[in-house]
């Protein structure tokens, strides 16, 4: 299709594992493209499409919509122009994180086994024998996804790590430090005992949502360059699930999907406050990036923004299957790299099937 086709763009919205090569594969076609999130499997592969976006002068898109949201935006703008003193740190959701496939598992006799389909869809993970486990929750496999579930690093994660980024201004870079605070259990996504839910609380909404989602979960800090820490600590019923709390000397900020509130609340109260949407979440997105198709000018959630924000998942899940509790593992934002762990450096990136390479 790409090749016969004379497309302005492609919108990418497969499963994760096979979302970067088809995105390549558009690139190196000069057709512009929309990446759900998140937008490709490792670190490497994130960063091999940044270039390839570059090189070919492509209009990209992270499928990220809270970044075209004006009252998360404007929220944004409050926290790093100094509307609650000196930032000293943000807090966020200990997200649910992603299953190994137990290579012991017997698989039923499949047609699609062999099938073409089957391979294709595989792409560059290792081929096994159909099962309907891998292909009907692929989400929650390591293999294909970072933990995309309910409530789940790539998933609800991805929304949550690109509003922080937002509001810290590190749009083009990342932490410096990672700790994984305790060991990694699976456990439920949240408490979900009988409380009084307070009407400030913005991810009200979302709670029944990650009831009985159960999968490995483990708070993680990180540090940035300027000193402010990151908490990734909130249950799924608790907290703004998608979004984060930024503390100041001076107050606080809590920015969710279309919804904010502060302490005290006269931050907020400003007459230049947006409206809340009154259209589909999805659709100042698609026409930010349909607008950047026309102009040939840089879409708000552009690959580099969206490999920033996918980063932050990958480090989460792969501190966590390091597991080395209580270290310090230090970050090179700009190298992209582990400065004290080989074995996290192994997994920046993962082998990929013969015929699913990215395009040099």
């Amino acid at each position: 299709m790409l090749d016969k086709e004379k497309l302005d763009g492609v919108i990418v919205g497969t499963p994760t594992h096979p979302r970067a090569w088809i995105s390549a594969h558009a690139m190196i076609r000069n057709i512009d493209v929309y990446m759900e999130k998140p937008i490709a499997l490792t670190v490497e592969e994130g960063r091999a499409l940044v270039k390839l976006a570059r090189k070919y002068k492509r209009i990209t898109q992270a499928g990220t919509q809270q970044r075209t949201i004006p009252l998360n935006n404007w929220a944004s703008d409050l926290v790093k122009n100094g509307a609650i003193g000196k930032l000293k740190k943000v807090i966020s959701a200990n997200f649910v994180g992603p299953l190994r496939w137990n290579e012991n598992t017997q698989y039923p006799d499949s047609p699609h086994t062999k099938e073409p389909w089957w391979d294709l869809w595989t792409n560059q993970a290792i081929f096994r024998p159909y099962h309907e486990d891998l292909h009907r929750t692929w989400a929650k496999w390591w293999d294909y996804d970072g933990g995309g579930t309910g409530f789940g690093v790539t998933g609800w994660g991805a929304h949550a790590y690109d509003q922080i980024q937002r509001g810290l201004g590190t749009d083009t870079t990342g932490p410096i430090e990672i700790i994984l605070e305790e060991p990694v259990k699976d456990r439920p996504a949240g408490l979900f005992e009988k409380r009084e839910i307070k009407p400030e609380e913005t991810g009200a909404p979302y709670y029944p949502m990650t009831e009985g989602v159960i999968g490995p979960r483990a708070k993680v800090r990180m540090r940035y360059k300027n000193g402010v820490e990151l908490e990734l600590y909130y249950d799924s019923d608790r907290g703004p699930g998608l979004g984060c709390i930024f503390v100041g000397d001076n107050g606080s900020i809590e920015i969710n999907r279309d919804a904010v509130v502060s302490n005290p609340p006269e931050i907020l109260q400003r007459p230049d406050r947006p409206e809340k949407l009154t259209v589909p979440e999805t659709q100042p997105h698609l026409e930010d990036w349909i607008r950047g198709i026309k102009t040939r000018k840089q879409c708000l959630a552009d690959i580099e923004i969206g490999h920033r924000s996918n980063t932050l998942c990958v480090l989460v899940n792969i501190v966590r299957d390091v597991g080395k509790v209580g270290e310090v593992l230090k970050w090179d934002p700009k190298k992209e790299q582990f400065k004290n762990c080989d074995e996290a450096n192994a997994m920046l990136s993962r082998p990929r099937r013969k015929g699913y390479e990215l395009p040099a």
